[in-house]
């Protein structure tokens, strides 16, 4: 079974992490660490998203 996380997943995490970026009570440190973590969610959802588009594209070329 296939443990990784799906793209829908990486996007609410994302968000929620936006979340906790937005109180203004949260300290600095916390703060870059919730930063990166969202960083590396989003860039995770974004190589998903990059291949599904690959993938739809070889798809569409032997449909041709």
């Amino acid at each position: 079974m296939n443990n990784e996380e799906s793209f829908e997943t990486k996007i609410t995490n994302a968000k929620a992490i936006l979340e906790k970026l937005m109180d203004p009570a949260l300290p600095m440190n916390e703060s870059v660490k919730a930063y990166e973590e969202g960083m590396k969610e989003l860039r995770a959802a974004e190589t998903m998203l990059q291949n599904a588009q690959m993938q739809i594209q070889i798809i569409k070329n032997q449909e041709q």
